[in-house]
């Protein structure tokens, strides 16, 4: 008889997965002691790995939410609103979640022609006041949270954002991003002009003054925006290329990518990520995470005879999908706003892990044909039980609150669909309005071995770096069949010249994938 690969799993984590599978199921209004059976023994074997704060929190901190991360809400330009976000990351890190901030609703640090609006200082001098509150309350629930700062590259500070990058330090916890717009990589195709914005907020408009449109962090419609200046969309692509080769920042989140496979196209503005960008994200959005482990489905690991158990794969994916739903029903939450939306929204991020050990079992090279079948096969698969479970949660428990059945069924990731489990959305709606999320999580997959970290190649001196185009055309596999994102880190030789990097995010772009970011090898 063939049996799964097994590895013997971690003795001193029994007491942890003893402690979350009570916790939990829980939720289950029916036979709760069978899922807290199931929901242990998928732990236990490590078929499926909670995030580390589902692991650290559910169960031991009653008041902490189960959220891998949260997203601040806009900030208007004001110092009421300013602090009211303050105090809002601050009781997310206290609680242990990662934080996703943008700074785009921040004044200018030169207004121009505007007295009303006091003294503004742009978001630089602000972002510091996010990294003191990191270092003071990023400890929460018993892990080091992370703070990922975004911008806009249309806002009139992108340059000076930027610019700041290497002043803040090499902090692992301390992220930035840049908003990227297609209207600004077609800029920098063309070698255009490109106009540095902020929305006037009912302002009137200055003598001779220009105006542009834009779909602004904190609305779904248009707003006018006062034109600042202008640069060369070349000088500031320049710019991020030279920060991305030498300090390994900002990563770039083309975001009007992410909106237009947003499942919730018709109810929310993405402006934002959690650390990693794996889970775009929508004023006081989170999102609850956990990865499958690729490497406990290989029945006779040898080369040439290995191959995967399916059925064990699709039950397991299942699985998890209620695993993480249900952990909606005990987690607390830092705020009514965000608690409305999380409990409206309900958006989870089930991803998988050690895909680079997957193919090493298999004996398949990183981003080879074979490996690029296999991946896709194994991402359509996953999409298709995640939305067919999280259907058959919907007629059993009820659709989430936001949902709208027939904006939600004219969506590109329920049109991409097989017909069955359309039919299945279109009679019991979904549970959860996002369900994939895939991104590297090192802390759960050490709990089961040595790993490579979601869909990364393995860092291994004798094997050759894998290309760049490779390490794209993968990524792009994954990102299209997940809801949310993937995340992407595109690992290069470390001699690479700041220019080479080009190629790869304009490359990354045109796959549509949602986010990327070059980094030389260490």
């Amino acid at each position: 008889m063939d049996t799964p690969a097994r590895d013997a799993p971690a003795p001193t984590l029994a007491p942890s997965w003893d402690r979350l599978a009570l916790a939990v199921s829980a939720a289950e209004t029916q036979q709760r002691a069978v899922w807290q059976q199931r929901f242990r023994d998928m732990l236990e074997d490590h078929r499926f790995l909670p995030s580390r704060q589902l692991l650290h929190a559910a169960g031991a901190y009653p008041y902490a939410t189960l959220a891998s991360c949260l997203a601040i809400a806009p900030m208007v330009d004001s110092l009421h609103g300013l602090f009211d976000a303050l105090h809002d990351s601050a009781v997310g890190l206290h609680a242990g979640a990662d934080l996703g901030v943008d700074f785009s609703n921040l004044l200018p640090s030169q207004w121009a022609g505007f007295t009303d609006a006091g003294a503004p200082m742009g978001p630089g001098p602000f972002a510091n006041l996010w990294a003191v509150a990191k270092g003071l309350l990023g400890q929460g629930n018993g892990h080091t949270g992370t703070v990922s700062m975004s911008l806009r590259c249309d806002h009139p500070d992108i340059e000076s954002f930027v610019e700041a990058l290497p002043a803040r330090g090499p902090d692992p916890q301390i992220q930035a991003n840049v908003i990227v717009t297609d209207a600004f990589m077609r800029a920098v195709q063309n070698a255009g002009d490109w106009p540095l914005v902020f929305p006037l907020h009912g302002r009137a408009i200055p003598p001779g003054a220009q105006v542009r449109e834009r779909v602004w962090p904190g609305s779904l419609q248009p707003q006018a925006c006062l034109v600042h200046r202008h640069i060369k969309a070349q000088s500031l692509w320049v710019r991020l290329l030279q920060a991305q080769s030498s300090f390994g920042s900002p990563r770039l989140l083309f975001v009007d990518t992410m909106q237009r496979s947003n499942s919730l196209w018709y109810g929310e503005q993405l402006y934002t990520a959690n650390p990693g960008a794996s889970v775009p994200l929508s004023a006081d959005a989170s999102c609850i995470t956990g990865n499958i482990n690729l490497t406990r489905f290989v029945r006779r690991p040898q080369p040439g005879t290995a191959d995967l158990n399916w059925e064990e794969f699709k039950a397991t994916a299942a699985m998890a999908v209620r695993f993480l739903d249900d952990a909606y029903g005990i987690s607390a939450w830092p705020g009514k706003r965000c608690a409305r939306r999380a409990l409206a929204n309900r958006r989870i991020g089930l991803g998988i892990t050690g895909l680079d050990s997957l193919f090493k079992l298999l004996g398949l090279a990183y981003g080879s044909p074979s490996s690029l079948e296999l991946t896709g096969q194994i991402m359509a698969t996953l999409r298709d039980i995640a939305c067919q479970m999280s259907a058959e949660l919907a007629r059993e428990k009820g659709a989430f609150p936001a949902f709208d059945a027939l904006r939600h069924a004219a969506g590109a990731v329920v049109l991409d669909l097989p017909h069955a489990v359309q039919d299945a959305v279109v009679r019991h709606g979904m549970r959860n309005s996002h369900l994939l999320a895939v991104g590297p999580d090192p802390v759960p997959d050490g709990w089961a071995g040595t790993l490579s970290h979601g869909i990364e190649p393995l860092c291994d001196p004798e094997r050759p770096l894998v290309p760049p185009e490779q390490q794209l055309a993968l990524a792009a596999r994954v990102q299209a069949c997940v809801d949310n994102a993937v995340s992407v880190t595109v690992q290069v030789p470390k001699a690479t010249p700041a220019i080479a990097f080009e190629a790869v995010l304009q490359r990354a772009w045109s796959l549509q994938l949602k986010s990327c970011l070059v980094q030389c090898q260490a």
